[in-house]
C-alpha cells in the first residue's frame, strides 16, 4: 500500500466529488480513479459506491479514513522531525488567519521568504471559529486569531498583543477630533457593525450586552478589509479592532469608554501537533517585527 494511494483516497473522501479531488490532487479524473481502483483491489474491499450522481463511502472506507488520515499525519511528522535534525528550514508551513491579521502577516512572511527561501508558507483566511476547529483536526501548525469566547482543551494560546474595540471613522467625520467616544455619543450616528461570526463583535456583545436597536446599524459585514473600505466611502462609524485600519492613513480610530473592549491576539496551537522549528522561527519574527511592536505599544 503506498501512501501516494492513501492521499488519494482521503482527499476523495473528503470531497466525494471526483472532478474537484483530481483538482485539489492535480491529477486528471482518469488517474484519479485508476489510483482508487489499485488501492481497492489491494485491500480486497470497495471503499466507494460510484453513481452518475454521487460518491459516496462504504462501510470499508469508513473505516479506512482515520486510519490513512493518521497514517498520512505520521508520515509527514516523520518528514518535519528528519528535516529539523539536519538542520535544514524546508518544507511546508501551514498557517491559518483571519484578516484581522492581514497588516501582520505583510511583513513577517516578506522576511520569512527572504531569510528561509527553502520552506513554503501555505496560508489560508477564514473566520476564527473555523480556523480553530480546523486547527483540532491539525490542518494546520499554528493560527493567529484573536482569543476565543469559548476554550479549547486541544489547543494552547500565546499572547502576541492586546487590540481594543475603537469606533472608526474617516478624517473629516464630525467626530474624528475626539479623543474618546461612548455608547451615547455613536446613538445620533450611522453605525457599521462586524457580522456576528467576528470575535470583534462577539467581543462588542459580549462585554457590553448591548441592544443595538439603541444604534442606528445600516450594515453588518463579516470581511473586516470590506468594512474599511465601506467606511472608507461613507460617513458610516465601523466598530471594529483598531488593527483593522492600522494601513487606512484617511481614517481614525478612536477609543470607546465605559466597558472592557480589549481582545487579545494570539497564536494558537495544537498541544499535541509536532512543533516545527520553521513554525517557532516564524512566530520569533512576527512577535519581534517592528510592525508588532509598534502596535503593542499603543495599545497595551
Amino acid at each position: 500500500m503506498e501512501l501516494r494511494h492513501l492521499k488519494y483516497f482521503v482527499t476523495l473522501a473528503q470531497t466525494l466529488n471526483f472532478s474537484e479531488a483530481s483538482r485539489l490532487l492535480y491529477i486528471t479524473q482518469g488517474t484519479l480513479s485508476q489510483q482508487i481502483r489499485q488501492l481497492e483491489d489491494e485491500i480486497d474491499a470497495q471503499l466507494f459506491d460510484r453513481t452518475r450522481h454521487s460518491v459516496v463511502l462504504t462501510e470499508a472506507g469508513e473505516e479506512l479514513l482515520p486510519l490513512a488520515k493518521k497514517t498520512i499525519e505520521d508520515s509527514e511528522i516523520c518528514s518535519d522531525k528528519m528535516r529539523d535534525l539536519k538542520g535544514a528550514l524546508s518544507g511546508t508551513l501551514r498557517i491559518g488567519t483571519t484578516t484581522s491579521f492581514s497588516s501582520l502577516l505583510t511583513g513577517t512572511v516578506s522576511r520569512f521568504i527572504r531569510e528561509h527561501p527553502g520552506v513554503r508558507l501555505r496560508i489560508q483566511s477564514e473566520i476564527a471559529m473555523d480556523l480553530l476547529d480546523m486547527l483540532r483536526n491539525k490542518k494546520f501548525d499554528l493560527v493567529l486569531a484573536f482569543e476565543p469566547v469559548m476554550s479549547y482543551e486541544e489547543l494552547e494560546s500565546e499572547p502576541l498583543f492586546r487590540n481594543s474595540l475603537c469606533a472608526i471613522m474617516r478624517k473629516d467625520h464630525p467626530m474624528a477630533s475626539r479623543k474618546c467616544l461612548t455608547l451615547e455619543d455613536l446613538e445620533n450616528h450611522r453605525i457599521l457593525l462586524p457580522g456576528k461570526s467576528l470575535q470583534a463583535r462577539r467581543a462588542f456583545d459580549r462585554f457590553l450586552g448591548l441592544d443595538t436597536r439603541k444604534l442606528n446599524v445600516m450594515a453588518e459585514v463579516n470581511d473586516p478589509n470590506l468594512i474599511m473600505d465601506i467606511v472608507q466611502s461613507t460617513n458610516l462609524i465601523a466598530v471594529v479592532s483598531s488593527l483593522a485600519a492600522y494601513y487606512r492613513t484617511n481614517l481614525v480610530a478612536i477609543p470607546l469608554e465605559g466597558g472592557n473592549y480589549t481582545m487579545v491576539g494570539s497564536v494558537h496551537r495544537h498541544r499535541e501537533g509536532y512543533r516545527k522549528r520553521a513554525a517557532d522561527i516564524f512566530i520569533d519574527m512576527l512577535r519581534e517585527s517592528a510592525q508588532i511592536e509598534r502596535i503593542s505599544k499603543g495599545l497595551e
